[in-house]
């Protein structure tokens, strides 16, 4: 079975993901640094905003995925999915623009982030119970 819904997502968030990779390669070349990170709070929030999303990205896709497959209503899922990419995008545009400080966008990026992750959750165990209910 196709799943072009979930696809999406995971392009939308590949294509973040290596952009966010580019940033940290930028400071890695910068500092001659090829492990670890500088005392450079903009090197270190680099990192941090790459790693969240790939802390958080796995998760979620597999989520949407499994939704998906499970005949989950698509308009469903697009949301959930909107709200997740929204969240990652404004989360690292917070965290770079802030320097990793506190950031009204790295804030409201990391609840749309939980909504999201919490949105598929839900929608997984309303499918289940309606399936096995």
């Amino acid at each position: 079975m196709l799943m072009p819904v979930t696809g999406v997502f995971a392009a939308v968030l590949g294509i973040l993901m290596l952009v966010l990779s580019a940033y940290v390669v930028k400071f890695r070349m910068k500092y001659n640094k090829g492990m670890g990170v500088t005392d450079n709070p903009d090197f270190q929030a680099a990192v941090r905003a790459h790693g969240n999303l790939v802390e958080y990205a796995p998760i979620v896709l597999i989520m949407l995925g499994i939704a998906e497959l499970n005949g989950v209503a698509t308009g469903y899922i697009y949301w959930t999915g909107m709200a997740f990419v929204a969240g990652r995008l404004l989360h690292a545009w917070g965290m770079i623009n802030g320097h990793g400080e506190e950031h009204k966008a790295r804030a409201l990026g990391m609840v749309l982030t939980w909504l999201g992750m919490l949105a598929a959750a839900i929608l997984l165990l309303w499918n289940v119970w309606q399936v096995h209910g």
